[in-house]
C-alpha cells in the first residue's frame, strides 16, 4: 500500500532516481490556509546535501503544488505536491544491480515482485520521506488552529543520549540535537563513523504538546498503534517506545501508575494515551533508527543467481540516518493526529448537532 491514513489521507508516489516524486493529501477541510514558503520551509528541514552530517546529494527540493488550493486556501479537492529529482547519479549502482546489499529491501522486493528498481533503492528509498514532510506541513497548518505543537530532535546517537531536552535548541543544531552538552560527543560519533566508512545508529525524542482528549478509537485504530505503525513505516525504524516505552517492563504498577489528584494526572508514565485514547497530556515518543545499512566497508552478499559475491558500495548516503529521520517521524506524527483530529469530530451525536443543527 502506498497510502496512509482514514480521512486525512496521503499517497505518495517515485522513486529515488526517477524523474519525480510526490503526493497526494485527500481530505483536508477547505478553507485552511496552504502556505507554500511554509511547506518548502518544513522540506527544507530534511533537504540532503546541507551539512557534513549528512549525505552530499544535492537537491533543491522544490515543492510545486499542482491541484486543491485557490487563493491560497484548500479548496476541499486533494492537494498534488510535486518534487522533481535533480542530482541522481544511477551510475553508482550498476555495478550492484544484481546484488542484494546487506540490510536493503533489495532481496525482499526482488523475491515479492520479481523486480526491483536498483538505482538508489527506488521505491524503498528514504528519498520517498521528502514526500510525507511535505504531507506533514499541510497536517501541521491544521493543527496550528487547534494549539496542538509536535516538537522534535535527537535524543542519541550511538548510546550518546541527552540529559536534557531543549526543543529551541534543536531547531538550531546542525544534526537537530536536543543537548548542547552531548551535541559536541554525538556529532563526533557521527563523523567517526564516516570517516571509517560506517553508519551509526541514533535515537529521536518526539513531544506533542496541547493534544485534547478523546483522541484515537478504543479498539483496532489506537491512537498509541497509529502513531507506532506511522512511525515504524519509516525507513530504518527499529523501535518505538511511548511514555515509560521499555522501562514499564521493569517496574511494578505502583510505578508506572499516574494517580490524579484535582488537578489532573500527577506523572506522566502512560505518555498521553490510555486505552489507546489520548490523554490531554504530553505525548512523549521515542523513534529508534538502525545505522544507515549503506556503508563503504567491503561486505558479503548474495545476488540474483544465488552466488556470493564480495563489493564495494558506491553512492552518496547519511552516516547518521536518524538526523535528517526526526524530521520525518515529526512529520508522520502530526499526519497521524491530523486524522484522528477529524475522526474524532463524528464520535459523538452532540458533535453532529453542532454542525447540522444551525
Amino acid at each position: 500500500m502506498n497510502s496512509f491514513g482514514t480521512k486525512f489521507r496521503l499517497t505518495t508516489f517515485g522513486e529515488s532516481h526517477g524523474d519525480a516524486i510526490g503526493c497526494i493529501v485527500d481530505g483536508v477541510p477547505a478553507g485552511l490556509e496552504i502556505d507554500e514558503s511554509y511547506i518548502q520551509n518544513e522540506i527544507d528541514k530534511r533537504k540532503p546535501g546541507l551539512t557534513k552530517f549528512a549525505t552530499q546529494r544535492k537537491e533543491s527540493d522544490k515543492v510545486q503544488i499542482l491541484s486543491g488550493v485557490f487563493n491560497n486556501l484548500s479548496t476541499g479537492a486533494p492537494i498534488a505536491l510535486l518534487i522533481f529529482n535533480e542530482n541522481q547519479k544511477s551510475n553508482d549502482y550498476k555495478e550492484i544491480k544484481s546484488l542484494f546489499r546487506p540490510s536493503h529491501a533489495d532481496f525482499t522486493y526482488f523475491k515479492k515482485y520479481g523486480i526491483r528498481d536498483y538505482r538508489g533503492g527506488g521505491r524503498s528509498s528514504a528519498r520517498e520521506t521528502a514526500s510525507r514532510v511535505a504531507a506533514g506541513a499541510i497536517a501541521k497548518k491544521l493543527l496550528e488552529k487547534f494549539d496542538i505543537q509536535i516538537r522534535s530532535g535527537i535524543f542519541a546517537i550511538g548510546g550518546i543520549e541527552a540529559e536534557n531536552l531543549d526543543f529551541e535548541y534543536a531547531i538550531t543544531s546542525e544534526i537537530f540535537a536536543l543537548d548542547k552538552l552531548q551535541e559536541g560527543m554525538q556529532k563526533k560519533a557521527i563523523l567517526e563513523a564516516k570517516e571509517s566508512g560506517d553508519s551509526i545508529g541514533g535515537c529521536v525524542f518526539v513531544k506533542v504538546t496541547n493534544t485534547p482528549v478523546g483522541l484515537g478509537e478504543p479498539l483496532y485504530n489506537k491512537f498509541d498503534a497509529a502513531l507506532a505503525a506511522a512511525l515504524m513505516g519509516i525507513n530504518g525504524v527499529k523501535a518505538v517506545e511511548i511514555g515509560e516505552g521499555v522501562n514499564a517492563s521493569r517496574l511494578r504498577g505502583s510505578q508506572n501508575n499516574d494517580q490524579m489528584d484535582k488537578n489532573g494526572f500527577m506523572s506522566n508514565h502512560a505518555g498521553g494515551i490510555l486505552g489507546g485514547i489520548s490523554s490531554g497530556t504530553d505525548i512523549n515518543l521515542k523513534v529508534h533508527f538502525k545505522p544507515t545499512p549503506s556503508i563503504f566497508l567491503k561486505q558479503q552478499t548474495q545476488n540474483e543467481q544465488n552466488e556470493i559475491v564480495n563489493f564495494n558500495l558506491k553512492g552518496r548516503h547519511d552516516p547518521c540516518i536518524a538526523v535528517r529521520g526526526s524530521i520525518v517521524a515529526n512529520a508522520m506524527v502530526s499526519l497521524v493526529i491530523a486524522d484522528m483530529l477529524l475522526l474524532n469530530a463524528s464520535s459523538t451525536l452532540e458533535n453532529l448537532r453542532k454542525i447540522y443543527n444551525r
